[in-house]
């Protein structure tokens, strides 16, 4: 970004276009967003631009001036311009207090509300910028200024030198685990040609290929040619002088075609020649979306074509186009360049093989340019899981040739050309489709029939690598529609231009209206910005749950012990209401309820935060990697570690056995010790990558070829491989100890054959079926990192670490190690995020890597590649439920009412080889399957499956989504069994203030908090107008054939606490130095969200001094013991609580000083300041050092599945109340979002998104707000595109069994930049206080994450009218809505052919071949593969 501002590239566009390479879900890129366009000089007018529904914009009164740039704008009267003004004051209310207003769904006062924008950041930033500049922009200029000019004049002698040819001998191969290779730097064509004919080369240009070669195939390569730019052949991008080609060097960047291509089809470009822009224009689109601008600035088109994917973009639209290749070599004997041309279409001979000699090189590619005044169009296509940066599942492109027919009424087809990728091992060009519509009448019968040809002729088998087959065929067909729709308006366009010169020319085929819609892609649209508005109360330290014990004082006792639940709940209340909610006493420094800056982020920013991997390395530091499982469900028989000790470098190999002599325990598992440092040999390997063994060396490439090269032994497979949970059902693999129950009501009779009566004689509908929804990849940007530092000869271990779990890893370290948890000191200092990841997932890492520190007596540091933490480490947890639920409709004339009866589910997880907290995961789940409604008739079953896959953990939110996502999709299966909307049955069975949850808790204030869902649903919808919104998409979809808007509207609540009791405590350590500052060290960590800054604004709050006066270093088990691992969103809570204890016992000790002090100056003691106090203190003999601690009441915590009810129970009480509090409150929100889907591919775009979120009364709001956008993209990613695949019965083209396919950030994609909501707004609800946590707040951290999964549900909703659309086109009972179960992920395979129109028909049934099966039938019982 710094160097893209540089010059003249500071605009909005350019920026919105080379965001595409950067990932970063966990922010929810809005914030992002904002930033980066506050640095460019039209961001107001960018921000001001309508939206692509047309939404905002400026506005241009009648005389076409913008009514805010119009010199008359105060004076003005114009409709236009009131408006506009009135649109401007509104943008304007960023980051001000707002008018005081009462809103339901809050607590009903009178509140200040705050409203940021993207605009209002944009101008304040800017402002602030023009302030510290001196309103100049010389920063803009700093990336040139600070290039040094020797390198850019040609004069100069350091240019002159780096002109010249350039050969490095990399000797380096004698150092250890180098490879060496020699690297040649021609300077001209004929000096590149005589390298080649001198011997074999492997050329890199841009290394965007070699890289990946080298790194994961383990390639190496004796010469190594880099091409200089200087090499005019090979980095031409211009139109030939006679205009019949563009030509394009080998070797020019993708982003200089990019940009040439940009010129000639826009007409700007000096070279621009008639016909040119019918060819640039695709090139153009198809570079825009290909990869990411850091990939294209460095990637060249000759390295596409050398490589020969057959996935290839730009290949199939090249081939498409009649593009030639220039193929240039040395004469034999000479220096005479040879040259040969060679189509591209004919150039592709196999897999990865083409017709190019070792002495050959691409020299360029020539494109025809289409003669003026011909019927030619082209058009590029391509689909992939994500839009930008990721590889196509299909691409094409597409070429023809039309000419008026003999009766010169109409038009033929005279040539095409179809060229595909993503459906052969080579790029294809389909001659039996193409020739089937030769001198057809160009209409869209030609190219319906077409497109079945097509689908035919490329067929794929179930087991085609890739998988997808009915999805590519569908794709391919789909394009083909699209290019008709296209050239059909182009054409349109260049009869209505010729008739304006007075040729007349036959009519275009009619397209209607609808149906236009079919020709539109996202690659020639605009990459879509997101904007948004935040909305939080008004700064103010709320009272809470510190202000609540019958004393009057905090101590290190648990909170609340006095008291019963009610009593602590109305004290509570009444302790607010009595102090106007506001802390006690006048605060100097107020810092509780402000939106102050992460602690972190100046440094997050400028990229100077340290993480594990950052820490600089103790001399004679080893490098480790680990030495992995390649086989599953067989027995290790042995390890042989000679090949590695033939590597220079490696300096060991450890295993069980060096372990084992260490005086080591293997065994490891944080609830049941089945799991292992390193596999035993004789034991069987659960997975493919479980760690054998870890190999140190001088050198990371030492290690890690090391670690490849040690040769495992393995028996025979044991059986079937169980790797999903259909197999782990049929083969009874469970962790049966941890299946549990939760029942109210009578489930049975409620769903009997020959059910009892509905109430009130209403009619009983009844539904059952099944629903899936897919694991997820924590996806960190910091890998798994341990430095292991050994000191006093081996006897204490210091670990560095990125972990969720500080002490856990203290004790397995020193377990693993031999060693006592005393002498072992982990210390973390921030995470580059965890997401549940490290909480238990690290540990192993750690373990290992200590074992060799211990051994070696060396430090050792171990990071893992990010496909290695992918494979190993686990992630969320896949679902599979079946059910049976039932509904009661009324049937009186004098009511429509629906209610909810009866849900009988089970559920089954896929909690991989070993337990990690499956089983507690499994317990949130069947704690929230019943959503936000009341079933009066309740039972869920749960148990974790066991499996070949690795051990699935702990992430965000922790099994609670799956059990809501779970409960949504059935009320979505009853809503279209009663004929009724999904809003209608929600909002009419949503829980009412003292009915009581499944597991027995209430719902209400003295039980549970505030019930805020219900006000917030009936807010939001009055807000949005969600009634007129469904209107307008129905109108929409209407008027669109081939695209489909959806809306969907839903709630959540999480219920806060850990399950298992003895976790809800926490402590802290705080010093008070004397020149009055404050140290805190807490047991929590700090993986971005915000933790530290939050527990630093507490105790500044509790001493009253500034914010900068209060600093948290790291989290150490030295200082803080026996902490529990963050997680379950209670680290606030817990921290909080127990850093304002350790304040408070200090601030007692020297309040008798502060008295002494002031009565002896004559002054308040208020207004002594913190400094003066704390040395009069020290002096005094005062400790001005606590330890804080603070758990949690008994009461309002865990869970007995197995405990009976007690005799003495009330007979009133509700069923399963007996067996705990599992939670101390709950946090509380809704979404709505609103889609648009292609039904053609499947790609979608999220238009708007609406958060209203119940965080209670914020410690700091901006913070809150960055965790909700960051949880609802993640979630979001999780319901739309992140899709694990593993080797399975589904998958059966990856091998080996059992093995992870999606390893790594080119088969998994999270939501990118342009996944976000172009519209992405979030209000915190005001007036929602928490009495029963730290300063009235609530936990944050994971209960927005289910609201992310809104899209998932607009998306249903969308393909939903696409396939009411299909009906009515045939005649059907459009009204009559068909339930289907669409799983999660919504992958834009799953919406593609969910939307059931008939291409995706055809293609089912053409897949299925003699399957016998009609195509209804097949279309009904299709379903994308998953994994799960």
């Amino acid at each position: 970004m710094y160097a893209l501002f540089s010059g003249d590239h500071a605009n909005t566009a350019n920026v919105e276009e080379h965001l595409d390479g950067n990932l970063c879900r966990c922010t929810g890129y809005r914030p992002i967003w904002d930033a980066a366009r506050a640095l460019c000089d039209d961001a107001e007018d960018a921000l001001l631009a309508p939206l692509s529904d047309g939404e905002g914009g400026l506005v241009r009164g009648p005389c076409g001036v913008p009514c805010r740039e119009c010199p008359e704008r105060n004076e003005c009267e114009m409709e236009c311009n009131l408006d506009d003004k009135a649109k401007e004051k509104k943008a304007e209310v960023g980051g001000d207090v707002g008018k005081e207003k009462k809103e339901e769904g809050g607590g009903g006062a009178k509140v200040k509300v705050c409203t940021s924008t993207s605009l209002s950041k944009v101008r304040e930033f800017r402002s602030s910028l023009e302030d510290a500049s001196g309103k100049g922009q010389s920063w803009r200029m700093q990336p040139d200024d600070m290039f040094p000019s020797s390198l850019s004049d040609p004069s100069s002698s350091v240019f002159e030198e780096t002109s010249k040819p350039l050969a490095v001998v990399d000797d380096s191969r004698s150092h250890p685990g180098s490879k060496g290779g020699t690297w040649f730097g021609p300077k001209t064509l004929r000096e590149m040609l005589r390298l080649l004919a001198d011997g074999v080369c492997k050329i890199v240009a841009g290394n965007t290929e070699v890289g990946i070669e080298a790194k994961f195939k383990d390639a190496h390569y004796a010469r190594l040619v880099h091409p200089s730019p200087s090499i005019g052949e090979l980095n031409l991008v211009d139109v030939a002088e006679d205009g019949s080609a563009l030509r394009i060097g080998a070797c020019a960047p993708l982003s200089d075609i990019q940009e040439t291509c940009d010129g000639l089809a826009s007409g700007s470009a000096a070279a621009a020649v008639k016909g040119a822009d019918k060819i640039a224009a695709p090139i153009r689109d198809m570079l825009r979306w290909f990869a990411s601008t850091q990939i294209r600035n460095a990637a060249c088109l000759g390295g596409n074509l050398a490589t020969a994917s057959p996935i290839s973009d730009m290949n199939p639209l090249l081939a498409a186009l009649g593009a030639e290749l220039v193929v240039s070599s040395l004469s034999d004997g000479s220096d005479e360049v040879r040259r040969r041309r060679v189509p591209v279409s004919t150039f592709f001979k196999s897999y990865r093989t083409v017709d190019l000699q070792p002495n050959e090189l691409i020299e360029r590619v020539d494109v025809p340019v289409p003669r003026e005044g011909a019927l030619e169009y082209c058009s590029a296509f391509k689909q992939a899981r994500r839009r930008e940066d990721d590889i196509s599942i299909v691409t094409s492109g597409m070429r023809i040739v039309l000419e008026t027919d003999s009766s010169a009424a109409g038009y033929t087809v005279k040539d095409l050309v179809l060229a595909f990728g993503g459906m052969a091992p080579t790029t294809i060009l389909p001659p039996t489709a193409a020739s089937s519509m030769l001198d057809k009448p160009f209409e869209e019968a030609t190219f319906v029939e077409g497109g079945k040809a097509l689908m035919e002729e490329l067929k794929l088998p179930e087991d085609v690598p890739g998988g997808q087959a009915q999805y590519r065929a569908t794709l391919a067909a789909s394009f083909l529609r699209k290019f008709y729709l296209q050239t059909a308006e182009k054409l349109a366009a260049d009869i209505a231009l010729q008739k304006e010169g007075g040729k007349d020319m036959p009519a275009a085929p009619s397209v209607s209206e609808e149906d236009k819609s079919g020709g539109r892609t996202f690659l020639s649209e605009g990459k879509p910005s997101s904007r948004g508005v935040q909305k939080y109360p008004a700064p103010r330290a709320a009272v809470g749950l510190e202000e609540h014990r019958t004393d009057g004082k905090m101590g290190t006792t648990k909170l609340g012990d006095e008291l019963d639940i009610p009593q602590v709940a109305m004290a509570a209340l009444a302790a607010a209401k009595a102090k106007g909610k506001e802390t006690a006493g006048k605060h100097e420094h107020p810092e509780v309820g402000k939106p102050s800056p992460h602690a972190s982020a100046p440094l997050h920013c400028t990229g100077e935060a340290l993480y594990t991997d950052d820490v600089p390395l103790p001399p004679s530091t080893l490098h480790a990697a680990l030495v992995l499982a390649t086989k599953c469900n067989v027995t290790l028989l042995s390890l042989d570690p000679s090949p590695a000790f033939a590597i220079p470098g490696v300096a060991g190999v450890y295993c069980h056995g060096d372990l084992v002599e260490l005086g080591g325990d293997n065994k490891m598992g944080p609830i049941k010790s089945d799991e292992s440092v390193f596999l035993s040999f004789g034991d069987k390997v659960g997975f493919v990558g479980q760690v054998l063994g870890i190999c140190v060396g001088e050198t990371l490439e030492a290690a890690q070829r090391g670690a490849k090269a040690v040769a495992a032994e393995y028996g025979e497979e044991e059986g079937e491989t169980v790797v999903s949970i259909e197999q782990a059902i049929a083969a009874g693999s469970f962790y049966d100890f941890a299946r549990h129950t939760l029942e109210h009501g009578d489930v049975e009779s409620a769903l009997a054959d020959v059910p009892p009566a509905a109430p009130d004689g209403s009619r009983l509908v009844t539904v059952n079926g099944s629903f899936r929804c897919g694991g997820q990849e924590h996806f960190y940007l910091e890998t798994n990192s341990t430095l292991a530092v050994p000191s006093e000869s081996g006897s204490d271990l210091t670990v560095y670490c990125s972990t969720q779990s500080p002490t856990k890893t203290q004790m397995y370290c020193a377990s693993a190690a031999g060693m006592q948890a005393s002498r072992v000191v982990v210390r973390m200092k921030r995470m580059g995020g965890g997401f549940g990841g490290k909480e238990t997932r690290s540990v192993f890492a750690s373990a290992a890597a200590s074992v060799a520190a211990v051994i070696s007596n060396r430090p050792v540091r171990l990071t893992l590649d990010r496909d290695v933490d992918m494979s190993i480490t686990g992630g969320r947890h896949s679902f599979l439920a079946n059910y049976r639920a039932s509904a009661a409709v009324s049937t009186s004339e004098n009511s429509n009412s629906i209610k909810l009866q009866a849900l009988d589910v089970q559920l089954y997880s896929n909690g991989g080889t070993a337990f990690d907290l499956s089983g507690p995961v499994m317990d949130r789940a069947l704690f929230h399957v019943d959503g936000c409604y009341r079933w009066p008739n309740f039972r869920a079953v749960g148990v974790p499956c066991k499996t070949a896959q690795a051990p699935h953990t702990a992430f965000r939110g922790f099994g609670g989504p799956q059990g809501i996502a779970v409960c949504e999709h059935v009320v979505d299966h009853l809503a279209v069994a009663c004929g009724v909307s999904g809003d209608e049955l929600r909002r009419s069975n949503m829980y009412r203030v003292g009915e009581s949850l499944p597991f027995g808790m209430r719902i209400g204030e003295e039980y549970s908090g505030r019930w805020n869902v219900p006000g917030m649903w009936d807010r939001l919808h009055r807000e949005l107008d969600v009634a007129e919104r469904r209107r307008g998409i129905e109108e929409f979809n209407e008027k669109n054939t081939y695209v489909k808007r959806g809306l969907s509207f839903v709630p959540t609540k999480f219920g806060i606490a850990f399950t298992a009791k003895f976790m809800n405590q926490g402590g802290a350590l705080v010093h008070l130095y004397t020149d009055g500052t404050v140290l805190v060290t807490h047991g929590g960590t700090e993986m971005g969200q915000g933790l530290h800054t939050k527990v630093c604004q507490i105790a500044a709050q509790a001493f009253d001094i500034p914010l900068s006066d209060v600093y948290i270093n790291d989290t150490s088990t030295d200082k803080i013991a026996n902490s529990i691992p963050t997680a379950a969103s209670m680290s606030t809570d817990m921290y909080g609580m127990a850093t304002l204890d350790a304040c408070r016992q200090i601030l007692r000790r020297i309040e008798p000083i502060r008295v002494k002090l002031a009565k002896e100056g004559g002054q308040d003691p208020q207004e002594l300041k913190l400094k003066e106090v704390a040395q009069a203190a020290h002096f005094e003999l005062i400790d001005l050092s606590a330890h804080g601690f603070f758990a949690l009441d008994n009461s309002r915590c865990g869970f007995d599945w197995d405990k009976t009810k007690p005799e003495d129970c009330p007979d009133n009480a509700p069923q399963n109340s007996w067996k705990g509090h599992p939670f101390n409150y709950f946090t509380q929100g809704v979404a709505c979002a609103e889609v648009e889907v292609d039904v053609l591919t499947g790609d979608h775009r999220t238009v708007a998104v609406d958060l209203l979120v119940d965080v209670g009364s914020s410690v700091n709001p901006a913070i809150d707000v960055g965790q909700v956008e960051g949880a609802f993209i993640q979630g979001m990613g999780w319901s739309t595109l992140e899709e694990l695949v593993y080797s399975d019965e589904d998958h059966t083209w990856v091998r080996p069994k059992g093995k992870l396919f999606t390893a790594g950030p080119g088969t998994y994609k999270i939501p990118a930049f342009n996944d976000v909501p172009e519209s992405f707004n979030v209000t915190l609800l005001e007036d929602a206080e928490n009495p029963f946590a730290v300063h009235s707040s609530k936990a944050v951290g994971e209960p927005p994450f289910f609201l992310g999964t809104s899209v998932f549900y607009a998306l249903k909703d969308a393909v939903r009218a696409a396939r009411m659309c299909r009906k009515k086109e045939h005649g059907s009972d459009a009204d009559e809505e068909k339930y289907f179960e669409m799983r999660m992920p919504a992958t834009s395979e799953r919406v593609r052919m969910f939307c059931a129109d008939d291409i995706a028909i055809d293609s089912i049934a053409i897949g299925r071949g003699g399957s016998g099966d009609s195509k209804e039938e097949a279309v009904n019982s299709f379903e994308p593969k998953g994994s799960h």
